[in-house]
C-alpha cells in the first residue's frame, strides 16, 4: 500500500516560472508521445510499449528539456494508457463493460503532472533537489530547483515525487510506502453505513453503537460555491473562465478533500475504539448518474464527494486490517429492520411486497410495533442485514437506543 501527501508550494516568481516551464514541457512531450502512439495504432494496428516511445522520442527537444527519468516517466504514462485502452476494448467486446472505450486523445495546451522517481531527487540540507534537463542548463544556466522536505515524512520512505499544477497553484506530492497496522478488532463486530446528504454517513453497529457524520456544513459550502460561480458567469459567454473562478474552485476542492479525510478518520476511530472488524458500506453503482430528485436536489447530491469518501474509508480499512464490504442498498430505507422485512434486490421485488413500517415524516420511521426510530439508522441496519447471512453476523446487538438516538458528529467541530 502507498500513501500520498500533498503540500502546497509557496513559491516566488522565479520558482513559479520554472515550475510552469517544466509542466508545460511535460505536456508537450506527452502530446508528441500520443501522436506517435496513435499513428502506430491507426496505420499498423499496434499498441506501442514504453521502450518504443523512449527510443523514438529521446532526441525530441521537449525530452531534452526535462530530466531523463522524468521524461521517460511521462512517456511511460502514455504507453500505460494505451495498454489500458486495449484491455478495456477487450472487456467491451466480451460484454464485461457497457460503454465502448475511446482511444487516448491529445492533451489541451497547458500544464500537466510531472513525476520524479526517488532516485532522481536528492536531499541536501533539508531541501529537495529536483534536476532539470541538460538543454535547460545550456539555455538558461539552471540545473535544478529546490523545495523543502516535510518534517513529518522520512525521505528514505518516499518512492516518488510529483509536481502537480492545479487551479493556478502548484503542489508537490510525496508518494510513500504505508506500513500495515496491527489492530485488535473482531470480524464478528460489524458497522453498517448508509450514505446520504444532510446525514452524510449514518452508521449503526451490532455492538449497540450508532452515530451520524453531519453533512449540512458540507452542503452549505457547495451551495455557496455554486452561487459564486453562477454570479460570476452571469452574462458571460459559454466556456468563460478566469483566475478568480480557478481560485474559488481550488478553495472548494481543498475543503472537500479535508472533509473526506476527516469523515473517514472519524469512522475508522469509531471502529478501532469498539473493536469493529467488518465495515459494510451501502452503495448503488451509477446512483449519481441516474439521480432524479429535481434540479436543486440533484445539484446538492452530485456535488458531495461520497464516492471519494467510500474509497478513502476502504483504504484505511485495508491499512488497519478491517474487512470492507460494499453492497447494494435497494429497499433498505423502505423495509423495517425491527420487523425483519424481506429485503429484495433492485428489479427483483416480489409482487405484492409491502413494508411492515412506514416513514411518517422527515427523518422518522415507525415500525409495526409502533416504535419511532431514526429513518437513516433503519437503513444502515438493513445494509448490514443485506450481508449478515453471507458473513455470519449476529444482529441481536443492534439496540433500540442505537436506532433512536444516534450521536451526531460534525466534521469541523
Amino acid at each position: 500500500m502507498y500513501g500520498c501527501q500533498q503540500t502546497l508550494i509557496s513559491h516566488n516568481n522565479e520558482l513559479k516560472a520554472i515550475l510552469k516551464y517544466v509542466c508545460a514541457e511535460a505536456n508537450k512531450l506527452s502530446n508528441c508521445g500520443l501522436y506517435y502512439a496513435r499513428q502506430m495504432y491507426f496505420k499498423a494496428g499496434k499498441i506501442v510499449n514504453k521502450f518504443d516511445l523512449h527510443k523514438q522520442l529521446n532526441k525530441n527537444p521537449h525530452f531534452g528539456a526535462l530530466q531523463s527519468q522524468t521524461a521517460q516517466q511521462a512517456l511511460t504514462t502514455i504507453a500505460e494508457s494505451f495498454k489500458s485502452f486495449l484491455g478495456l476494448l477487450k472487456a467491451y467486446r466480451n460484454g464485461t463493460i457497457a460503454d465502448c472505450p475511446k482511444l487516448p486523445n491529445y492533451r489541451k495546451k497547458g500544464l500537466t503532472l510531472v513525476t520524479y522517481p526517488s532516485q532522481a531527487v536528492k536531499l541536501i540540507d533539508h531541501q529537495l533537489r529536483f534536476p532539470l534537463g541538460s538543454k535547460v542548463k545550456t539555455w538558461f544556466g539552471l540545473d535544478a530547483f529546490y523545495l523543502p522536505m516535510p518534517s513529518n515524512l522520512d525521505y528514505k520512505s518516499v518512492r516518488e515525487f510529483r509536481i502537480l499544477p492545479r487551479g493556478g497553484c502548484f503542489y508537490v506530492e510525496f508518494v510513500y510506502k504505508l506500513e500495515s497496522v496491527s489492530s485488535d478488532v473482531n470480524p464478528d463486530f460489524a458497522l453498517g453505513i448508509d450514505p446520504g446528504l444532510n446525514n452524510w454517513l449514518t452508521c449503526v453497529s451490532n455492538v449497540g453503537t450508532s452515530f451520524i457524520v453531519d453533512g449540512k456544513h458540507l452542503k452549505s459550502l457547495n451551495q455557496f460555491y455554486n452561487k459564486q460561480i453562477s454570479t460570476i458567469k452571469e452574462n458571460k459567454p459559454q466556456g468563460f473562465w478566469s483566475n478568480k473562478l480557478a481560485s474559488i474552485t481550488e478553495k472548494r476542492n481543498r475543503q472537500m478533500r479535508d472533509a473526506v479525510n476527516k469523515a473517514a478518520r472519524k469512522v475508522l476511530t469509531h471502529c478501532l475504539n469498539n473493536k469493529i472488524g467488518t465495515l459494510v458500506f451501502g452503495w448503488n453503482k451509477g446512483q449519481k448518474d441516474s439521480s432524479n430528485m429535481g434540479r436543486v436536489n440533484n445539484q446538492k447530491f452530485v456535488s458531495v464527494p461520497t464516492a471519494k469518501l467510500k474509497d478513502r474509508i476502504a483504504q484505511l480499512c485495508e491499512q488497519y486490517g478491517i474487512k470492507f464490504v460494499e453492497t447494494e442498498e435497494s429497499y433498505t430505507s423502505k423495509a423495517s429492520f425491527v420487523d425483519g422485512d424481506f429485503l429484495p434486490i433492485f428489479g427483483e421485488k416480489p409482487e405484492g411486497w409491502k413494508s411492515s413500517g412506514k416513514r411518517t415524516k422527515r427523518g422518522l420511521f415507525r415500525t409495526f410495533a409502533d416504535w419511532h426510530i431514526n429513518a437513516d439508522c433503519n437503513g444502515a441496519s438493513n445494509i448490514i442485514r443485506k450481508v449478515a447471512t453471507t458473513l455470519g453476523l449476529d444482529l441481536s446487538g443492534v439496540s433500540r437506543g442505537a436506532l433512536s438516538t444516534p450521536l451526531r458528529l460534525r466534521i469541523w467541530s
